[in-house]
């Protein structure tokens, strides 16, 4: 029996459901729990009660500091690879360098989020801004906004000019470019990040060989030709499963570490 954990959403939930029958065509047997939070999950794994996290880049990092040597990345999702936070502004407001930021408004996404929070606040102080004292910064979760998404929300106030300039994942303007909502006339990017590495299933490095590579092959088997697999990977907002790499995450390791979010 191999042991899957994750953070308890709804998305999750029907994932972990296709995964299993995924998984049991494969010949493993599948069960899954989830957690409250990430912080939770990350304690039951390093406590070897789960084989399995579905890990956000943030809890990846927890789990390797914690777990040393006794974890490895066994797949991720075609989109976790090479991750890019952009910085955004409206196409005419003179900015074209991060040290054209100084004494500009700034929008964040949420404080917990890695891409459009922890890392573009750890890039503008790797650039010479302190984002406490030489942009007025604000955070989604300080704003009031009718916007679920928080990157959404940095796009949408950089275009309208409600903000100089803000921080928003590549993926996510991807997506709003695939779905036509991207406002191309109102903003442009003016500085990218190095590409990271972003969520990932970890597995218990003493995982028995032969059931990690079973559980390697059961992940890039999944294909959306099949409707099961079509539901996860639709639900993991992806085209399809990849084998773990491991690096990529170094820059959130610094930035985590930087804010003490490390224990």
């Amino acid at each position: 029996m191999v042991r899957l954990g994750g953070t308890a959403t709804a998305s999750h939930m029907k994932v972990f459901e296709g995964l299993e029958t995924l998984f049991k065509r494969q010949g493993i047997d599948l069960e899954w729990v989830l957690y409250s939070d990430y912080d939770i999950m990350v304690d039951a794994f390093v406590k070897g009660e789960i084989d399995l996290a579905w890990n956000g880049p943030l809890s990846y990092v927890k789990i390797k500091r914690q777990a040393g040597d006794d974890v490895r990345v066994i797949a991720m999702r075609d989109v976790d690879i090479n991750f890019t936070t952009h910085f955004i502004t409206g196409t005419d407001s003179g900015i074209d360098t991060v040290e054209d930021l100084k004494d500009r408004t700034f929008a964040f996404g949420t404080r917990a989020s890695v891409q459009a929070g922890l890392l573009p606040y750890s890039f503008l102080k790797d650039s010479g801004i302190d984002p406490r004292k030489d942009i007025a910064a604000s955070f989604y979760d300080d704003r009031n906004s009718e916007t679920k998404s928080d990157e959404r929300d940095v796009v949408e106030r950089v275009s309208s000019r409600e903000f100089d300039a803000g921080a928003v994942s590549g993926r996510v303007m991807e997506t709003m470019a695939e779905d036509g909502t991207l406002p191309r006339d109102a903003v442009r990017i003016f500085w990218s990040s190095p590409g990271y590495s972003h969520c990932c299933f970890t597995s218990q490095s003493d995982l028995d060989p032969k059931l990690a590579a079973d559980i390697e092959s059961a992940f890039l088997s999944v294909t959306a030709d099949d409707p099961v697999g079509k539901a996860v990977l639709e639900g993991e907002a992806c085209d399809n499963f990849v084998r773990g790499v491991d690096v990529g995450w170094e820059c959130i390791e610094k930035a985590a570490e930087a804010e003490g979010l490390l224990y």
